[in-house]
């Protein structure tokens, strides 16, 4: 079966800002995102794409836009169920703020019992995301044969979910998985069970690197919402993951 590149978009706006954005219009790749989105094509040339799938917002496709703009023979389509997680009413708000909602500690521990207000549950997601790439893998097939390579651009928890499912992994455990900004994740399916070949390869290894300890450093948490005291950025608090992705790399 196919080969799939999941490509988690650029560093946006509300990645900076500390947002959970959802599916909150006028979110869009910051400098260093559009940045990361025009390194893409030299990161994929060597690999011969059927297509390309992106999420419908617009993060994801000014993410894959250098890609097509080098290759316009690829075929591009979008699929809303690889959209990112509908927060419902946590999107839009602070991720320091979310932090000290009660429903974090189940979206962290016991995210397959998480439903978001107003929004969607974390099995839903997962499931439509799955779903999605089960029905791309049999279309890709169809019409490329099964050593066919395609690509999707998506989001992180969507990415997360894809991950574990293809692990075998609960999807309680789904946090433990980290994927950055333009980050780049291969699966290769086959009719027996699926390979993680590759986990959030961004090429960006600053993000290894300690960090300052700065304004907000006393509860724990950096500035912009990470990990203050760890070397990743993986969270709002100690121990915890950033719903919705990390920033990757300053």
């Amino acid at each position: 079966m196919a080969t799939l590149i999941l490509v988690r978009h650029g560093r946006s706006t509300a990645n900076t800002a500390g947002i959970l954005a959802g599916w909150t219009p006028g979110v869009h790749l910051d400098d260093h995102g559009a940045a990361q989105a025009a390194a893409l094509p030299d990161r994929l040339a060597g690999l011969p794409l059927a297509t390309v799938v992106s999420s419908p917002l617009e993060r994801c496709v000014q993410t894959v836009q250098p890609l097509l703009d080098a290759r316009p023979e690829l075929r591009f389509e979008t699929d809303d169920r690889v959209g990112e997680c509908h927060y419902g009413d946590w999107s839009g708000r602070k991720l320091s703020e979310l932090a000290d909602e009660p429903l974090m500690q189940v979206v962290q521990q016991h995210a397959s019992a998480a439903v978001f207000p107003g929004g969607e549950s974390m099995r839903a997601m997962q499931a439509r995301a799955v779903d999605a790439v089960r029905d791309w893998n049999q279309r890709i097939d169809a019409e490329h044969g099964g050593d066919a390579v395609y690509a999707i651009c998506s989001h992180g928890d969507i990415i997360k979910s894809i991950v574990a499912d293809a692990l075998g992994m609960h999807l309680d455990l789904f946090q433990r998985v980290h994927v950055e900004p333009c980050s780049v994740t291969a699966i290769r399916y086959t009719r027996t069970r699926p390979f993680l070949l590759r986990l959030g390869d961004s090429g960006e290894l600053g993000s290894l690197a300690p960090r300052d300890r700065g304004e907000g450093a006393s509860s724990g948490r950096s500035a912009d919402g990470g990990d203050g005291e760890g070397t990743v950025d993986t969270g709002t608090g100690d121990g915890d993951a950033v719903v919705g992705g990390g920033t990757g790399a300053r």
